[in-house]
């Protein structure tokens, strides 16, 4: 009988990933500290990369700009460049690819890859991984570290737990050294477990990983259902999912889109205007998805973080919708209920209770198919001419954030 080849799994990490990107762009900053941040006079001075020189002066990622400068006076402080990252990432998918075919991105810099039918090729695990790096280094000028195991979630947990840490950056986790390596790591070591789940664990008298997996699994079952299940198996390094190189067509369960606001909104007027631009959002996307919503929820968050303010609530309509001025009516009447009056920071708003477009109710009283058609003609005009090619006319107000967020991506600038 051939011997079936056990399965190899790569997941391929970059290091401080943007400010690694900032780094081989500059060859005048190398050997010198330096964080990625937004702009602090937009109330976006968050931490959003810190090279490894940074952060052994304690920077942390998703700390405040000025506490960072604080620990690191010296780092060389640069604003996010969005556009360069993707291109990078999509750049390090083709560099991967020629490896294998079976690549899946899992985060705009951790990518899985299954090299398993690879080894031919280009040899062994660990001979392989290092001809990745190489050309990572080689053509990109960034550094991988590469978690190795017989699936995706051994691979993962090679990589945070071990082959961040090493000096090749490399690490092979496997079943003859799981107990020695990773039983005896804290159990919030493990992949899936939270804060809030490893102080339940450790209430429980779990705190390694090792004492996770040899619990008694139907006492994880009772308490926790299929999620007890998930962490027994990821603890004992067990993952039957397989590397996909397209995303599975998941039914979703809402469309929603928030905002950070770039000053304090105090007033009716300006709030409204914020309101109606999220709704056009969730609505294009709602559309752009072939779906319909029944549940409009709307929330803010204050802006005094020292005194917590905000809401989140949800109304239901009579009938499904994505056509704009339904979800801003019912966003309004939710705000108009619940929003105390005091300024506020953020705002969010989704649409639930999804179902096709293709189908609706129609009415002897309005023409929503040719409201609904209005809304996808406005769609069809912002793509092929751009975001802000037709817009309304509210968001030409100094309220209005439509012009600046076209700017960006994934909230920070190109």
């Amino acid at each position: 009988m051939t011997k079936v080849a056990e399965t190899v799994i790569f997941l391929v990490d970059i290091q401080s990933f943007y400010a690694s990107v900032e780094h081989a762009e500059r060859p005048e900053l190398r050997g010198k500290p330096l964080v990625v941040s937004g702009d602090p006079q937009r109330r976006s001075g968050v931490i959003l990369a810190a090279c490894p020189l940074a952060k052994k002066k304690g920077v942390q990622n998703a700390e405040r700009l000025f506490e960072a400068l604080q620990k690191c006076p010296e780092a060389t402080v640069v604003k996010p460049r969005m556009q360069k990252y993707l291109d990078v990432s999509m750049q390090i998918t083709r560099i991967l690819e020629e490896f294998t075919d079976q690549v899946e991105p899992y985060s705009i810099d951790e990518q899985f890859m299954d090299v398993t039918a690879s080894q031919r090729l280009f040899g062994e695990p660990e001979e392989m991984a290092t001809q990745v790096q190489q050309r990572i280094a080689q053509d990109t000028g960034v550094y991988a570290r590469i978690g190795i195991g017989h699936n995706k979630v051994m691979a993962k947990m090679a990589c945070d737990n071990f082959a961040k840490a090493s000096q090749t950056g490399r690490f092979h986790l496997h079943q003859g050294n799981l107990q020695t390596k990773l039983w005896p790591l804290p159990v919030g070591a493990a992949f899936g477990v939270g804060r809030r789940m490893e102080r339940h664990l450790k209430r429980m008298g779990l705190r390694t990983i090792g004492a996770l997996a040899n619990y008694p699994l139907p006492y994880l079952k009772k308490r926790w259902g299929i999620n007890g299940h998930v962490l027994w198996m990821t603890a004992n390094g067990m993952d039957a999912s397989p590397v996909v190189t397209r995303s599975h067509a998941r039914a979703q369960k809402a469309i929603g889109h928030g905002m950070t606001l770039p000053r304090d909104y105090h007033s009716w007027q300006d709030i409204k205007v914020i309101i109606l631009e999220l709704c056009e959002e969730v609505c294009r996307r709602a559309r752009a998805s072939g779906v319909m919503g029944l549940t409009v929820s709307a929330g803010a968050r204050g802006a005094d973080f020292d005194a917590p303010s905000g809401f989140h609530r949800q109304q239901t309509l009579t009938e499904a919708t994505n056509y704009t001025m339904d979800v801003y009516n019912a966003a309004l009447d939710l705000f108009r209920t619940f929003w105390d009056r005091r300024p506020i920071r953020q705002v969010h708003i989704s649409l639930s209770q999804l179902q096709s477009d293709q189908v609706w109710q129609l009415s002897l009283f309005q023409d929503r198919e040719k409201q609904f058609k209005l809304g996808y003609v406005m769609d069809d005009i912002r793509d092929r001419f751009g975001p802000i090619s037709i817009m309304r006319a509210s968001s030409l107000t100094q309220a209005g954030q439509v012009k600046d967020r076209a700017k960006k991506i994934g909230g920070h600038y190109r």
